[in-house]
C-alpha cells in the first residue's frame, strides 16, 4: 500500500471540493453540479483507506452541512453510505479499468441521489427536480480527470521543480 507522498494533498483536496460546492453557477446548471465531495472522498477511500474511512466521511459531511446550510447530518449520511459501499468493494474497484471505475462511481452517485430523495421525502419536502438525476452522469464523466489530478498530486508529480 503506497502512502501519500504529500500529506497536504488530502486536506487541500477536500477543501477545494467544499469550495467547488459553494462556487456560484447559473441556476439552470445548479441541478447538474456534481457532488464534488463524494468524488474526492471516493478517490481517497480507494487510494488511502488507512487515513480515510467512515469517521472522516461523517465529519466532512457535517462540515459540509454546516457550510452549505443543508439539514444537519444529510450530507454526512450520504457520504458515509458512499464510503461504506466503497470500502466494501474497494479491492475489486481498484483493479477495474478507468471506464468501469467511472461506471461504478456513476452508480454510487445515483445511489446517493436515491438516499437524498429518501431524506427529502421523509422530511415532507418535494422530490428532486428531474434535471438533478443527471448530476450522477456529470460526476461519472468527471471521475477520470478527478482521479488523474488527485493521483498526480498524491504521488508528488505536482508542485515539484
Amino acid at each position: 500500500m503506497m502512502r501519500s507522498r504529500s500529506p497536504w494533498v488530502l486536506p487541500l483536496s477536500l477543501l477545494v471540493a467544499l469550495l467547488l460546492t459553494l462556487l456560484p453557477i447559473p441556476p439552470a446548471l445548479q441541478l447538474l453540479r456534481p457532488y464534488w465531495l463524494a468524488l474526492v472522498l471516493a478517490y481517497w477511500v480507494m487510494e488511502d483507506p488507512d487515513r480515510v474511512g467512515l469517521g472522516l466521511a461523517f465529519v466532512i459531511g457535517v462540515v459540509a452541512d454546516l457550510v452549505v446550510g443543508t439539514l444537519l447530518g444529510e450530507q454526512a449520511l450520504r457520504l458515509v453510505v458512499i464510503t461504506f459501499i466503497l470500502q466494501r468493494f474497494r479491492a475489486r474497484l481498484r483493479f477495474f479499468p478507468m471506464s468501469q471505475q467511472a461506471l461504478a462511481i456513476g452508480a454510487l452517485l445515483l445511489n446517493d441521489r436515491i438516499v437524498a430523495l429518501a431524506v427529502r421525502l421523509t422530511l415532507g419536502e418535494p422530490p428532486l427536480a428531474s434535471l438533478a438525476w443527471f448530476s450522477p452522469l456529470v460526476g461519472m464523466l468527471l471521475w477520470v480527470p478527478v482521479f488523474m489530478l488527485l493521483d498526480g498530486m498524491r504521488m508528488g508529480g505536482w508542485g515539484r521543480r
